[in-house]
């Protein structure tokens, strides 16, 4: 006779995926590297941008006036929004010799820990986010993004 785990189920995740441009990773792959990051029962949207939209982002909530790579909107515990700007994450994996892909997996999985409340403002709080980083990215396959070759 079968009977009910004690265990208590974590809560599932989810993941939205927007893409409003073109050559960025599948919605899968972005998918995975969110859920890698993401603590149980969040809900995260990543939406990949062009510059001028990332750039009126960054602008409207940073007063800073340049398309930057990622930011993160969180709204509750465990819930935001996570915005991906293509043209600028193609153009630093070229000039830090990184793959696509593995240059993606890092911003993201740097904007999800940001929506769960890592930063990294002061050296000791880089220093833990960074670990984090490594660690995820170390499960999903992906090279220290930190050292220096």
């Amino acid at each position: 006779m079968r009977t009910k785990s004690t265990r208590a189920k974590r809560p599932r995740s989810s993941v939205a995926v927007q893409r409003a441009v073109r050559g960025a990773p599948s919605v899968r792959l972005l998918r995975g590297w969110a859920l890698a990051a993401a603590s149980a029962g969040s809900e995260i949207t990543l939406r990949v941008v062009g510059a001028a939209e990332a750039r009126r982002l960054n602008h409207a909530f940073r007063r800073r006036n340049y398309a930057t790579n990622v930011l993160s909107f969180a709204y509750a515990k465990r819930t935001g929004d996570v915005v991906l700007c293509h043209p600028v994450i193609t153009r630093e994996a070229r000039a830090q010799a990184k793959t696509l892909a593995a240059h993606y997996a890092h911003l993201v999985v740097h904007g999800v820990l940001h929506l769960h409340g890592l930063d990294h403002v002061r050296a000791r709080d880089a220093r833990r986010m960074e670990r984090a980083e490594i660690r995820i990215l170390r499960r999903l396959g992906v090279a220290d993004p930190y050292a220096v070759k």
